[in-house]
């Protein structure tokens, strides 16, 4: 069986990166098509293993970030996508039995294949700048971008309804561009997006955690708590980084009377990168605190470390897709503080292995950090869930999927 693999584009390695690193190692003989690749990245690095085919308007899309910009050109880099790379008028990708895309914002689909190809999309999310929902970056803030967005969003929303409808394969033609057979899902969250804004039903299987990994490797760590609390994600916006950064840097009216402040009693401890035309490193980097610590990319190894050794996780983003970092905490025996909203609903069990708060302001985080205080966290039960979202679940589910497809 020949596989192919489609990836938006290799620059940052976020949490969509980690699920392309699973499916890569689950078929390593398949190339990545992506629409660039930054080669000394991070994402860049972590595919250097791998073949990868970018389109022809690579070399475009990576000056100075204009892949942003360039958006409107999503249809010709898909649809030119070449099994050559670098021409529009090589090959396509008909010679696949099989191709899995890993698609988020850059929609990921439209490329040309023959009439036995099956194709499979796994889901981060439909684009949130397409369907009204909170961006990292929050490129609309500006009139002209604002107007601009929304003559192109028209577009390409009807381009990406189209190509997500199933593949219509016609005797009279060997080769067109590619619908979708298979929609996966990676929450519940998503799946309701899928059926919203495609109007197809899709399967919702849950991102890999290395589960096992994180487990044995920290088991000797987490007897040895800190008095800090975690966050990792990008520095961008929709991260609830600067309210998280507030709380921890300010006086909070609902503190106990004592009079002690919350930066008093504990650190916090971010891990992350910039990413994109996001501006919020530089607005949190200005808060000067001597409990607030930037760590800024850190291996893997140190980030369990970090995991286990925290005295709790705080995951803030409003609507987040799925997020496997809560999961990863709980991997690690560390309960979790998050938004009760998006993904977290599926992976934080309230009372058991975190807290799921509505609000993200300085009071609702202080408040709930001392409820935190009060709970006796069981980290066999916290492992335990994690273990719902483990990586060999992952594979196992996919498997399922491409066998009954290929049959």
């Amino acid at each position: 069986m020949k596989v192919a693999l489609i990836h938006d584009y290799l620059k940052e390695f976020g949490g969509a990166e980690r699920v392309l690193r699973v499916l890569a190692d689950m078929y390593p003989d398949a190339p990545i098509y992506t629409a660039f690749k930054v080669k000394n990245s991070t994402a860049g690095k972590a595919f250097s293993d791998r073949k990868i085919i970018e389109s022809w308007l690579a070399p475009i899309l990576k000056i100075w970030k204009l892949y942003s910009p360039l958006r409107f050109l999503i249809p010709a880099i898909w649809g030119s996508m070449s099994a050559k790379g670098g021409s529009a008028y090589g090959r396509d990708l008909s010679d696949y039995d099989l191709v899995i895309t890993s698609a988020s914002w850059y929609i990921t689909r439209g490329f040309k294949v023959g009439k036995n190809t099956k194709v499979i999309c796994y889901c981060h999310t439909p684009p949130r700048w397409l369907y009204g929902y909170e961006t990292s970056v929050g490129f609309t803030k500006y009139w002209p971008v604002k107007i601009y967005s929304a003559i192109v969003g028209h577009f390409l929303r009807m381009y990406d309804f189209k190509m997500a409808q199933p593949v219509i394969r016609e005797k009279s033609r060997s080769k067109f561009r590619a619908g979708v057979d298979i929609f996966i899902a990676n929450s519940e969250n998503v799946k309701s997006r899928i059926e919203k804004f495609y109007r197809r039903d899709s399967v919702v299987i849950y991102p890999p955690v290395d589960v096992e990994r994180i487990r044995s490797q920290t088991s000797e760590v987490g007897s040895q708590r800190e008095e800090y609390f975690l966050i990792v994600a990008r520095l961008v916006g929709a991260k609830g980084l600067e309210a998280a950064v507030k709380a921890f840097s300010r006086r909070s009216k609902s503190h106990p009377k004592d009079g002690q402040l919350l930066a008093d009693k504990y650190n916090l401890k971010i891990v992350g990168e910039a990413h994109g035309f996001s501006d919020v490193q530089s607005k949190i980097s200005k808060v000067k605190s001597a409990n607030i610590e930037f760590l800024g990319r850190v291996s893997d190894e140190k980030l369990w470390e970090l995991y286990a050794k925290a005295k709790g996780f705080i995951a803030l983003s409003r609507d987040e897709d799925f997020g496997m970092t809560p999961v990863e905490a709980q991997a690690a025996g560390t309960p979790v503080i998050a938004f009760n909203g998006g993904g977290y609903k599926e992976s934080v069990l309230p009372g058991v292995t975190g807290l799921l708060i509505n609000d993200t302001d300085e009071k609702t985080i202080t408040e709930a950090i001392e409820r935190f205080e009060k709970i006796k966290w069981d980290k066999k039960k916290l492992q335990e869930n994690a273990m719902r979202f483990s990586k060999e679940r992952f594979e196992k589910e996919i498997r399922k999927i491409v066998e009954s497809i290929m049959n």
